[in-house]
C-alpha cells in the first residue's frame, strides 16, 4: 500500500512538472507569435513609408522643376541684360564716330560748333525719347497699326504694389524675362543715331537753337511713328501676310535720318561758294575723319550683332556671329570698291571716299545682315559702294551740298540695303522666304515652311523705302520749310563768312592752326574739282 501510494504520488509530480512545462512552452510560443506580429507590423509600417515618401519625391521634384524654370528664366535675362547693356553702349559710342568725322570734313573755323551740335543732339534726343518717343514707337498701338498710345516719360515701366510700394522691375514669363527699361535704354541708342544723320547733312550753316529742337522733333515723333509701324509691330510687320525685313535699321534707322538730312539740305540751300571756290570747302583734318570711321564701324558691332536682341542660347550666339560675319564682309568690299572707283576716275588715292565706301558699305548690310549669307552680303557691299558713288555725284551734279555726303551714305545706301535684305534673302529661291526667322524658314503653323511667299517679301520691302520717304521727308520738309519761313533756319552771312565759332562760341577756336598752314589744293594746283563732279574728299 505504501508502495503504491509512493508511485501515485510520483505520476502526480510527473504530470505536474509536464504540465508545468507546457505552460512554459505555450508562453513561449505566445511571446513568439507576439514578436512576429510587431515584427510583421514593422514590416507594414516600413512598406507604408517609401510610398508616403514617394508622394512627398514627386511633389518636391515638381516644384525644384518650377524652380529651376524660374532661374533658367532669370538667367535668360540676365545674359540679354548683359549682351543688350553691351551692345547699347556700343552704338551709343557711334556718337563719339559722328562727332570726329563730322568735324573732321568741315572746316576748322566751325569745329567748335559741329562737336557742340553732336553733343546737343544726343541731350535733346534723350529727352524726346524718354518724354513722347518710347511711347509713340512701342506703346500699345491699340489695333490701329499706327503709333503706340502708353508709356509716356517712362511711366508704366515696372510693377509697384500700392500698400508697400515694393517694386517688381520685370515679370519673367515664357517669352522672356528682359525689363522695359533695357529695351528703352538699346533703342535710345538706335533713335539718337537716326537724329545725328541729319546733323551732318545741315552742317556749318544752320543755326544751332533751331537744329536742337529738330532734333527732339526728330526723336519724339518723326522717327518713333516709323518704328511704331516696323519694331513696334505695326501695319507694316503685317503687310501682304509677310511683313517687312529690317534687322537693325538700314530703312528705320539710316533712310529715316538720310532723307530727313536730305531735306534740310536742300532747303537751307548750299553753303556760300561752295560750287564756286570748291577748294575752300575740303577736309580741314582727315585724322578725325579716319578715326570716327573706325569709331562708327567698332560701333556698328552693337549696332547689328546686337539686333539680335537676346543672348540666351546657342543659336542667338550663332546668329550674332554670322551678323558680325557679314557686317564685316559688306564694311571692307565697300570701302576698298569705292576707293578703287575713286582712283579709277581721279589717279589719286583718295582717304575720304575709302571712309565713305567703309560707311555704305555697313548700311547697306544693316538691313539684310540676319538673314543672307556671306556671299550675299558681298554682293550687298559691292553694289551699295556704286550706290553710294553714283548718289555722291548726283548731289553734286545737281549743287546739293551735304557737306559729309550724309544723304548718300545713310537716305541712298538705306533704301538699297532694305530692298537687298528682300532680294538676297536666305530663302530657297523665290518660294521660300527667311525673313526674322534666321537660318530657319518662316513657317505655317502646321511647322511646314511657308511657300509662295518671296515675292510679297519683295513687295513689302520697296513699300516700307517708299513709306519711310514719304513720312519722314515730307516732316522734315515741312518743318524746315516753316523754319526757314520765319528766319530760324539759317545763321546770317556774316557768321558764316567768319565762322560760328569765333562769334558763337568761347574759346573761339577748337583748336590753333597755323595761319601759313595751305590746303592740298594750294600747293598742287588742284582746284577740289575733278571734272566728275565730285571732290577729292568726302563732301
Amino acid at each position: 500500500m505504501k508502495l503504491t501510494c509512493t508511485c501515485l504520488a510520483g505520476l502526480l509530480a510527473a504530470a505536474a512538472a509536464d504540465s508545468l512545462s507546457l505552460e512554459q512552452n505555450l508562453l513561449q510560443q505566445l511571446e513568439e507569435l507576439k514578436a512576429e506580429v510587431v515584427a510583421q507590423r514593422e514590416v507594414i509600417e516600413q512598406l507604408k513609408v517609401p510610398r508616403h515618401l514617394q508622394s512627398e519625391t514627386t511633389e518636391t521634384i515638381d516644384e525644384k522643376i518650377a524652380k529651376l524654370q524660374k532661374a533658367d528664366l532669370g538667367l535668360g535675362g540676365a545674359l540679354d541684360s548683359a549682351w543688350l547693356c553691351l551692345c547699347g553702349a556700343l552704338v551709343m559710342f557711334m556718337h563719339a564716330g559722328f562727332a570726329m568725322l563730322e568735324t573732321g570734313c568741315c572746316r576748322a573755323k566751325n569745329a567748335s560748333n559741329v562737336l557742340m551740335k553732336n553733343l546737343v543732339n544726343v541731350c535733346c534726343g534723350t529727352l524726346g525719347w524718354w518724354s513722347l518717343g518710347w511711347a509713340f514707337a512701342y506703346g500699345a498701338q491699340n489695333d490701329n497699326g499706327f503709333i503706340g498710345t502708353d508709356g509716356f516719360f517712362g511711366s508704366n515701366f515696372y510693377t509697384q504694389d500700392k500698400t508697400t510700394g515694393v517694386i517688381t522691375p520685370v515679370e519673367c514669363t515664357s517669352d522672356g524675362c528682359q525689363s522695359t527699361m533695357l529695351s528703352w535704354f538699346f533703342q535710345w541708342a538706335f533713335c539718337t543715331a537716326g537724329a545725328t544723320i541729319v546733323s551732318g547733312a545741315v552742317a556749318e550753316r544752320v543755326k544751332s537753337p533751331t537744329y536742337a529742337a529738330f532734333a527732339f522733333f526728330m526723336t519724339s515723333f518723326i522717327y518713333p511713328v516709323i518704328v511704331a509701324w516696323t519694331w513696334g509691330g505695326g501695319w507694316l510687320s503685317k503687310i501682304f501676310d509677310v511683313g517687312y525685313m529690317d534687322f537693325a535699321g538700314s530703312g528705320v534707322v539710316h533712310l529715316t535720318g538720310g532723307v530727313s538730312g536730305l531735306a534740310g539740305t536742300v532747303i537751307l540751300g548750299p553753303r556760300k561758294g561752295r560750287f564756286t571756290n570748291p577748294e575752300e570747302f575740303e577736309c580741314h583734318n582727315l585724322p578725325l575723319v579716319v578715326l570716327g570711321t573706325f569709331a562708327l564701324w567698332f560701333g556698328w558691332y552693337g549696332f547689328n550683332p546686337g539686333s539680335t536682341l537676346t543672348m540666351k542660347s546657342g543659336s542667338d550666339g550663332a546668329l550674332a556671329a554670322q551678323v558680325a560675319m557679314n557686317t564685316t564682309l559688306a564694311a571692307a568690299t565697300g570701302g576698298i570698291t569705292v576707293f578703287m572707283l575713286r582712283y579709277f576716275i581721279m589717279k589719286k588715292y583718295d582717304v575720304g571716299a575709302l571712309c565713305n565706301g567703309i560707311l555704305a558699305g555697313l548700311v547697306s548690310i544693316t538691313a539684310g545682315c540676319g538673314n543672307m549669307e556671306s556671299g550675299s552680303a558681298f554682293a550687298t557691299g559691292l553694289i551699295g559702294a556704286f550706290v553710294y558713288q553714283a548718289a555722291s555725284m548726283l548731289l553734286q551734279k545737281l549743287h546739293i551740298d551735304d557737306p559729309v555726303d550724309a544723304s548718300p551714305v545713310h537716305g541712298f545706301c538705306g533704301a538699297w540695303g532694305v530692298i537687298a535684305a528682300g532680294l538676297f534673302d536666305w530663302g530657297r529661291g523665290i518660294d521660300h522666304y527667311h525673313g526674322w526667322s534666321g537660318f530657319g524658314c518662316m513657317e505655317n503653323d502646321d511647322g511646314g515652311c511657308k511657300t509662295g511667299i518671296g515675292g510679297p517679301a519683295i513687295g513689302a520691302q520697296f513699300i516700307m523705302v517708299l513709306m519711310i520717304i514719304l513720312w519722314a521727308g515730307s516732316l522734315s520738309s515741312i518743318g524746315f520749310f516753316v523754319l526757314k519761313m520765319t528766319g530760324l533756319l539759317r545763321i546770317s552771312e556774316e557768321v558764316e563768312e567768319a565762322g560760328m565759332d569765333s562769334h558763337h562760341h568761347s574759346p573761339p577756336k577748337a583748336y590753333a592752326l597755323g595761319s601759313e598752314s595751305l590746303s592740298p589744293s594750294k600747293t598742287n594746283g588742284n582746284n577740289g574739282n575733278n571734272g566728275f563732279g565730285i571732290s577729292p574728299t568726302p563732301v
